[in-house]
Order: structure tokens, then C-alpha cells, then sequence
């Protein structure tokens, strides 16, 4: 996609998606990163992006498709890194310390960075085997634990009370929706720091969407949230920060409200009063 040209009104434009009042103080930095470059291959996917994750806020990342939002979101935790001839420079700091490190074990960083995708993707298991399996992995085998662990995690997706009385079902028995917030259930089992989401919702309804969007509005109070949408009215509904992606670059990156109500760059005006994407 070419750069868009479209002339700056005189005076800025204003979305008309509402953005929902966000509360609380600043918080502090979880990941820093600085001048991250991404290439597969010969392809360049991310270009000198520059972004601060705070805790407890709820980060949304919008932008058209093929942007680099998502390949962003992966490398968060490395995933991205499972794709052949991927290269990286710039640098990824979490908590302090570079991802890239040789010090940091893959593994240990997407403990607790855990990543709920476009899909819902529950193992083949009973819905209980799919909570307990993440704490299993880690070591815990005692059931009064691992029944603990469950019943907080599927308290915290709030979905505890539709499946309470159905643990040893399939995962696959649920809805959708009840899949997706499974799932994220799943990935607090292991107590992450940090969630990442890939567009969480693009295949729910919306009776579901909303149910998923309450969860991640609680979620922040004790969770970095870094969520990819192409849904604008989603971002301003549950973000604290909005950045706007556009080939491979971060374009703005602000406060919510302000990004949509006042945004700084012409393209981002452009992109979310719908002039393109």
C-alpha cells in the first residue's frame, strides 16, 4: 500500500467512535521497544518501531491488514521467531532485560507472555485437562491444586459458572465464544504478566464479542493487555493507548481518546475516518 496523500483539513478531524473513560494513574513500563527492524527474508515487516507497554493498561494496536501489527504482537514473545529466515535488530526489553538475551529461555518468556490468538484453539482434552495442562507442564500434580487452579482461571475468564458442572466434557462441546474465553482461562493458568491477543473476537458474535471485551476490561487491573484489532470501535471501548500501524511503521501512538479525537498525523485522521484499510 502507498503512502496516503490526502490533504490535511484546516481543522483536525474528529472521530465519531465513542471512546470509553479510562481511569487510573500511569503506570509502569513492562517492555520497551527501540528501533525493532523485522525482515522475512528480503522483505522488511517491521521498520524502526518504537513503542512503551505499560502494566494494567490495555494496549490496542489497529491498522490495516498486512501492516505488521501482528507480526509486532508475536514478537513480543518470540513467536514470530518459528517463521524460517526471520531477522531482527533494534532492541525488545521486557521487564528490564532483552529478549533477545541469550540468558532468556524461550520457553520461560512466553510463560509469562501468553498469547491468545484470531481463533479459539482448545486442546483435544476435556475442558478441565486443557486448564490444568500449562500447570501439569510446570510441574504441579497435586489435584487439589490443579483443582484450584482450574476453578480461579475459568473464575477469572469469567465462564466458571456455564462449565462448572461439566469439566470432564470436551472443550470442543462449548460455543465458540465459551471456546475463546476458555482459552484465555488456559493462558492464566500459567499466571503470565503479560497477555497478548491477536484479534480475540474477529470470529465471535457479538453477544460474545462483548462478554470478551468486559473480561479484558477486568483483566487489566492485574495484567499488561497488547491487543491487535481491526476493530476501531473495540480499540476505543477497552484501551488505555492506541497505536496506529501503517507498512511496517508506527505511525501515532498515544492516548485512546486522544488518538481518536485528535489525532496528530493526517494518516491516522485518514485511516480512522475510514478514507482507507
Amino acid at each position: 500500500m502507498g503512502t496516503i496523500t490526502a490533504e490535511r483539513p484546516k481543522t483536525k478531524a474528529t472521530s465519531n467512535i465513542q471512546v470509553f473513560p479510562q481511569t487510573g494513574s500511569a503506570k509502569e513500563s513492562i517492555y520497551q521497544t527501540e528501533n525493532l527492524n523485522l525482515w522475512y527474508g528480503e522483505k522488511q515487516a517491521l521498520k524502526n518501531v518504537n513503542l512503551d507497554i505499560r502494566e494494567q493498561e490495555v494496549t490496542a494496536i489497529i491498522g490495516p491488514s498486512g501492516c505488521g501489527k501482528s507480526t509486532y504482537l508475536k514478537t513480543l514473545n518470540r513467536m514470530v521467531e518459528l517463521v524460517p529466515n526471520v531477522r531482527t535488530t533494534g532492541k525488545v526489553v521486557y521487564d528490564g532485560k532483552s529478549i533477545f538475551d541469550h540468558s532468556i529461555k524461550v520457553e520461560q518468556l512466553r510463560t509469562q507472555v501468553g498469547m491468545v490468538f484470531q481463533k479459539p484453539n482448545p486442546f483435544p482434552k476435556s475442558i478441565y485437562d486443557n486448564i490444568a495442562y500449562g500447570p501439569k507442564i510446570h510441574g504441579i500434580r497435586n489435584k487439589m491444586i490443579l483443582d484450584e487452579i482450574v476453578e480461579t482461571s475459568l473464575r477469572q475468564a469469567y465462564i466458571w459458572d456455564e462449565v462448572k458442572d461439566r469439566l470432564q466434557d470436551s472443550a470442543y462441546s462449548l460455543s465458540g465464544g465459551q471456546q475463546q474465553r476458555l482459552c484465555i482461562a488456559r493462558c492464566l493458568a500459567i499466571e503470565p504478566n503479560v497477555i497478548l491477543m491477536d484479534e480475540p473476537t474477529s470470529a465471535l458474535d457479538p453477544q460474545s464479542t462483548l462478554k470478551v471485551e468486559e473480561l479484558i476490561r477486568t483483566l487489566k487491573e492485574k495484567y499488561a493487555i497488547i491487543i491487535v484489532t481491526h476493530n476501531m470501535q473495540q480499540a476505543a471501548r477497552i484501551s488505555d493507548r492506541t497505536a496506529f500501524f501503517l507498512n511496517g511503521e508506527v505511525v501515532e501512538y498515544t492516548e485512546t481518546r486522544k488518538l481518536f479525537h485528535d489525532p496528530e498525523d493526517k494518516r491516522t485522521s485518514a485511516y480512522i475516518n475510514g478514507q482507507f484499510g
